[in-house]
């Protein structure tokens, strides 16, 4: 039997690569506890509120039933769908990294086109918002 330190200074758990008998072996990243862990980007409660207003009226004129929010690391979307089951008619993106360039928020059609993009979310979702009108007879 070997012991726990002839063990521990044979697979010299500092390096993150070893030469295992002949194979590369690739051991994790040693995370810290004050080591942040990977930041998703997120919609603020502000930003929620605004596009949570827009849906509800949305709901209540029988245009959309459902939506979705990912959070990821570049990018946050808040898709939404007519029916559970089908593809997002909409997507409203958050890309951060985009904030100075073409704006961070973005609409986005179901075929993939970008409906609208700026800085102003209430702005960018004006382009959703002439769905509600309609022609009074």
């Amino acid at each position: 039997m070997l012991s726990t330190d002839l063990i521990l200074h044979a697979l010299d758990l500092t390096r993150k690569e070893r030469n295992c008998e002949g194979m590369t072996c690739h051991l994790p990243p040693q995370v810290t506890p004050f080591e942040r862990p990977p930041e998703q980007v997120a919609f603020h409660r502000t930003e929620l509120s605004v596009i949570l207003s827009l849906y509800g009226r949305m709901v209540a004129a029988g245009e959309w039933r459902d939506y979705g929010i990912s959070c990821l690391r570049e990018v946050a979307v808040f898709s939404v769908f007519r029916r559970t089951a089908e593809m997002p008619l909409y997507r409203i993106e958050k890309r951060p990294k985009l904030r100075s360039k073409q704006g961070q928020y973005a609409v986005i059609g179901a075929a993939g086109q970008v409906l609208k993009r700026g800085a102003d979310l209430k702005s960018v979702l004006r382009v959703l918002e002439r769905k509600l009108i309609r022609a009074v007879e």
